[in-house]
């Protein structure tokens, strides 16, 4: 392969939502971060566009506020998905597709075992009497341990645990994006060395979480990657309020 340094970046990146599986506000609660006037602390599920140089919209993650995501961000068509794992919040909004691919096939792609996770619970997308109107999905195989060409960009898998589960992160070009990250192997993190730009999930602050980073950690991990930007994602309600982390960080 080629460089990381010389591979080409996505010419827009486009963070369509920052918060974790919940959601925040989170249903039901009234703390004060589910209850601020912000508008930056009203966080959507985890998912981001990204454009290749050639105009081609790749989403990483289809999150289950998917319709709202693409509502607001104007999308009316995607050329390919990928999706660093099958939890809910990540695929949830795979159904909402259908208006803008159910004439054209549409590519995923992701793991073996999170392609058969999708297989199962979308089982009327793929049998052999597919429901009517449903999206036409292709479901494409990759590896950990293999970069990929997607149109004009190669696409660089990077394996981090989420919790005990492997789940992947990407690096495209100079942008690097990891989601539900608790631990990243020495090797796997060498892979984001020279990324100008990173997403990296931190749920809250100090009190440790089994499968997530906090965003102490998150910090941390930063400080050793070293990118000239970097974005905390997968915010949680226990985060403080925007205005209170902006201080903080």
């Amino acid at each position: 392969m080629p460089s990381r340094h010389n591979l080409p970046s996505p010419q827009i990146i486009e963070l369509l939502g920052s918060g974790t599986s919940t959601g925040v506000p989170e249903v039901g609660c009234y703390c004060r971060t589910c209850l601020s006037l912000d508008p930056r602390d009203q966080r959507t599920r985890t998912s981001v566009l990204v454009v290749s140089p050639a105009g081609k919209r790749i989403l990483i993650d289809c999150s289950a506020d998917f319709r709202q995501q693409a509502l607001l961000a104007g999308i009316d068509h995607l050329d390919a998905i990928i999706l660093t794992h099958q939890h809910y919040d990540h695929i949830g909004g795979l159904d909402d597709l259908r208006t803008i691919s159910w004439r054209t096939e549409l590519p995923i792609y992701a793991e073996p075992n999170v392609l058969e996770a999708i297989k199962s619970r979308l089982h009327y997308y793929f049998g052999p009497h597919r429901y009517p109107g449903t999206p036409h999905l292709t479901l494409h195989p990759i590896s950990s341990l293999e970069p990929f060409t997607l149109y004009d960009l190669t696409i660089e898998p990077i394996r981090v645990m989420h919790g005990k589960q492997p789940i992947l992160g990407y690096r495209i070009g100079s942008f690097g994006f990891l989601t539900d990250l608790k631990s990243i192997a020495p090797e796997e993190l060498e892979k984001l060395r020279g990324v100008e730009l990173l997403f990296v999930n931190g749920l809250r602050y100090t009190k440790p979480h089994p499968t997530h980073q906090t965003i102490e950690e998150a910090v941390e991990l930063t400080a050793r990657v070293q990118p000239q930007r970097s974005y905390i994602i997968h915010l949680s309600h226990h985060a403080p309020p925007t205005a209170e982390l902006q201080e903080r960080l």
